[in-house]
């Protein structure tokens, strides 16, 4: 049998693998696309379009408030010139399977029918039962959201929940003293949505951060916080940016008194020190909660850049080491640091790694990535798929595009006798289906089938 011949046989063989979607931003009461504006100006469609001379480079309006149909609708006029130009973008091949599988639309998005895709839409966007079809049509099992986005608990029956809050050693655009205002923003309050990429204007926190007690206050109330019984992982970013070196008390006490003059070298002082003091504190919660982490998405104006320098993939395994107790599992955007994480994994066991985000979720960076950690790293040691989706169209899509890759890789390595054809399947039913349970606390849900 040749290559072709077992891609399309894995490819059949794929669709009835499970999948558990280990990070998203799903929102319980609205799973479903609100309008064509979800769908088509999904964050990683504004930067092709951005790309493309498209004047937006900036999301819609976000979680906690929405975009409303005047911005939604404006917003689309202005992308429908540059559709023509991103046509040849795997972001495109996303929008086009959402349309075709789920909405039965075949026909290119024009000034003269883009409202009827939109009405068309919306009709769905209230049908719970509809949304959570789409999930079984993906043969998605659960997924983890952001438990900001949790409500009322309307989606507990398909969705996990991440804490993303606080971001200690994330940097944004032009600030320097993120991590402080980060951890004054949550002091005294509790959980609620982490500040947007990009940053933003930033309302007066309740409390000022002013001393190294008030630092280790408000770490103490943050993991206190953290509702461990309905949560399963963190959700935060590390900056390539940032030296990780650790500050002492003195040079912290010192930076923060610099705070109105901050700078590059406060900015690492502070992202270290308050970084390093609160994995200290979450280490003794260890056994309840997941440390998952981004890694090499960069900020600028609008979105980021994949970058990262060695010096911070050393001292992240400084970071890991210094906490075993602690469970760490890390989403990289850099595809050439992938190698060395892998070597990583091999080396830490508390460290995983999981899926393709963001500027790693192109087809060839997910070969890439993906047979480079097949070939390095123990399925138990790697989650194989999340899909970063906002609306559970794009879980489709993410899904689709995720097993497509999956089947060319393992024909690859069935072809040259690595693998027999049921021990491929194996291996894709373990890093898709079991390793998210065993790493990040997933539960499939109860007696699930997968429907079409």
């Amino acid at each position: 049998m040749k290559t072709s011949s077992h891609v399309d046989a894995l490819e059949k063989a794929l669709t009835e693998v499970p999948m558990l979607d280990v990070h998203t931003h799903l929102c319980g009461a609205r799973l479903a696309a609100r309008g064509l504006h979800d769908i088509l100006l999904y964050h990683m469609i504004v930067s092709d379009l951005y790309a493309a001379g498209c004047p937006s480079g900036a999301r819609l309006t976000q979680f906690p408030h929405w975009p409303t149909k005047a911005e939604a609708h404006r917003r689309i006029l202005e992308a429908l010139p540059y559709l023509r130009y991103i046509q040849n973008t795997s972001g495109w091949w996303g929008v086009r399977t959402i349309l075709r599988d789920l909405y039965d639309w075949n026909d290119p998005i024009t000034a003269g029918n883009w409202r009827r895709l939109d009405d068309l839409i919306r009709e769905r966007a209230d049908d719970g039962s509809w949304a959570r079809s789409t999930l079984k049509r993906a043969n998605i099992r659960r997924t983890c959201a952001e438990y900001c986005r949790r409500g009322k608990g309307e989606g507990d029956d398909v969705l996990q929940y991440s804490l993303e809050w606080g971001m200690f050693m994330r940097s944004q655009w032009g600030e320097f003293d993120t991590a402080v205002y980060d951890l004054e923003r949550t002091w005294g309050r509790p959980p609620e949505a982490p500040v947007a990429i990009g940053g933003s204007q930033r309302p007066p926190p309740d409390r000022v951060i002013r001393t190294l007690d008030d630092v280790h206050t408000a770490i103490q109330h943050y993991v206190d916080s953290i509702p461990y019984k309905e949560v399963i992982s963190t959700a935060t970013g590390l900056s390539t940016d940032i030296d990780y070196r650790l500050p002492d008390n003195r040079e912290m006490a010192a930076a923060l008194k610099r705070r109105a003059k901050a700078g590059r070298a406060e900015r690492d002082i502070y992202a270290a020190y308050i970084g390093e003091a609160f994995l200290a504190a979450l280490e003794k919660r260890a056994d309840e909660i997941l440390f998952q982490f981004s890694l090499g998405a960069e900020p600028l104006p609008f979105e980021t850049a994949s970058r990262i320098s060695q010096k911070t993939l050393a001292q992240l395994a400084d970071i890991v080491s210094r906490h075993p107790k602690l469970r760490f599992q890390c989403f990289v955007s850099s595809r050439h640091a992938n190698q060395t994480l892998c070597t990583m994994c091999r080396e830490l066991p508390n460290f995983s790694l999981a899926g393709f985000w963001w500027h790693n979720f192109f087809p060839g960076a997910i070969r890439h990535v993906m047979t480079e950690r097949l070939d390095m790293v123990p399925v138990n040691k790697q989650a194989g798929f999340f899909s970063d989706a906002y609306v559970v169209e794009w879980s489709y899509a993410k899904a689709f595009i995720v097993r497509k890759q999956m089947a060319a890789v393992l024909a690859e390595k069935v072809e040259q006798g690595q693998y027999a054809f049921a021990e491929a399947i194996t291996v894709a039913r373990e890093i898709l289906f079991e390793s998210p349970q065993t790493l990040a606390g997933m539960t499939p849900i109860a007696g699930q089938a997968k429907g079409r």
